[in-house]
């Protein structure tokens, strides 16, 4: 399994409206192959900061499989005018130490 980690910080006071439109999109990433899960968590130091955490089955699920796709075209336009600044989107492997 592979993690998608993103810090997602939102132009202040867009919040609320990035919540609404997140709820709107979910649907369009949990569509594409291989997306395991997705959730979305609020910073709870820091307003206007959320955390991205996406489980896929492959790195080409998120890279080649949802980015190519017309879903992603959709998360786009639904999303991204929010970020400032734009989000660096990484991905993990599996646990090197879990308990």
């Amino acid at each position: 399994m592979i993690l998608e980690h993103a810090l997602l910080n939102i132009r202040p006071g867009e919040s609320p409206a990035f919540e609404r439109a997140m709820q709107e999109a979910l649907p369009l990433i949990a569509a594409t192959p291989g997306c395991i899960g997705i959730e979305v968590r609020p910073c709870l130091e820091t307003p206007d900061r959320y955390l991205l955490l996406v489980r896929w089955e492959t790195l080409e699920d998120h890279t080649i499989g949802f980015r190519g796709s017309e879903r992603y075209q959709q998360w786009r336009a639904r999303l991204h005018h929010f970020y400032e600044p734009f989000p660096s989107v990484e991905h993990y492997g599996d646990p090197v130490a879990k308990a």
